[in-house]
């Protein structure tokens, strides 16, 4: 299985969209290549910010990493949801933990033409942390979280597999 330091972005946005999500990815099913919400989001992400340059800190990608230290990441989504902003506070903490003294977040919705900036703090460290262990203790679980709610589905490339009875 996985260790503290194999803990990526993915891995944090899953655990806050979906247990299950993160629990069979970290087994290593992808069904994402085959859906058209995962397709529709890469093609925002590559004709959005296109002269950023993307950082890979291993476990770990970001979009992209300003002069100033903030790490600004592309969404395909319209508006900003817990995931995403869990997500950038790991990529800062992950950050910060090579000494890159990254201040926060800026998370683009080109959709929506809007940004939303989230600020690196004691406490967001902190919660960084603690998603970290709750990743842990999901993916290490010997069988599967419970399904959420059908009607939270939606657009999940983990759709069919979880809810073909």
């Amino acid at each position: 299985m996985i260790d503290a330091d194999d803990v990526g972005g993915v891995h944090v946005k899953y655990l806050y969209h979906c247990r299950r999500q993160l629990w069979l990815y970290a087994r290593g099913f992808r069904p994402e290549y085959l859906n058209a919400t995962v397709e529709l989001g890469e093609a925002v992400h590559e004709t959005s910010y296109s002269r950023s340059s993307p950082v890979d800190l291993g476990a770990a990608k970001l979009d992209h990493l300003d002069g100033a230290a903030w790490v600004h990441e592309v969404k395909s989504s319209s508006r900003p949801s817990r995931a995403d902003t869990a997500q950038a506070i790991h990529y800062c903490h992950r950050l910060h933990a090579i000494g890159v003294p990254a201040q926060g977040g800026i998370l683009h919705y080109p959709k929506t033409r809007r940004t939303e900036r989230v600020h690196y703090t004691p406490e967001t460290a902190a919660q960084a942390e603690a998603d970290i262990a709750e990743v842990l203790d999901v993916v290490s679980a010997a069988t599967s979280p419970p399904l959420l709610a059908r009607s939270r589905c939606k657009g999940c490339s983990y759709l069919d597999y979880c809810w073909n009875e």
